[in-house]
């Protein structure tokens, strides 16, 4: 009966910490598009400073675009999403699934770094630091799971 409520109380508690991620998920939309426009305007006002040097167009837009696609973090929101529903459905299936949880864990702290690797901007820097939190409750109380 106390390994049933303290499963339940840990559910619960997993259930909070998922949500809040995923909220905090939602939070890094209205940045997303702010800072590929203030890294393509930095980078076109620093080429504007360059004087005397003759820049091929094409090949620039081309370096560009590589640079801002490697900035992109579509990927990554959306494997971290599927992360956080992986975790809720395995919870769901019953028992014996600490380790799995704990595995789903780990790569949803891949996610979330590789999220503030890319995110160039401060206040996204600030909610990776929140997910961040978040996870690292989750990891240290999916120990508890048997």
């Amino acid at each position: 009966q106390f390994r049933s409520k303290e499963g339940e109380r840990l559910r619960e508690f997993f259930t909070v910490r998922i949500e809040r991620i995923r909220a905090l998920l939602a939070e890094v939309e209205p940045y997303e598009k702010e800072r590929v426009e203030k890294i393509r305007a930095r980078l076109e006002e620093n080429l504007a400073k360059i004087e005397g040097v003759s820049l091929d167009k094409n090949r620039l837009e081309q370096e560009m675009i590589f640079y801002i696609e490697k900035l992109d973090i579509n990927e990554e929101k959306q494997r971290l999403s599927q992360h956080l529903s992986y975790f809720m459905e395995t919870m769901a299936n019953g028992e014996g699934q600490g380790k799995k949880l704990g595995f789903i864990s780990q790569e949803m702290g891949r996610e979330i770094n590789t999220l503030g690797s890319k995110s160039n901007n401060a206040e996204m820097q600030r909610i990776v630091v929140k997910m961040k939190d978040e996870l690292e409750q989750i990891k240290e109380q999916v120990l508890n799971v048997l």
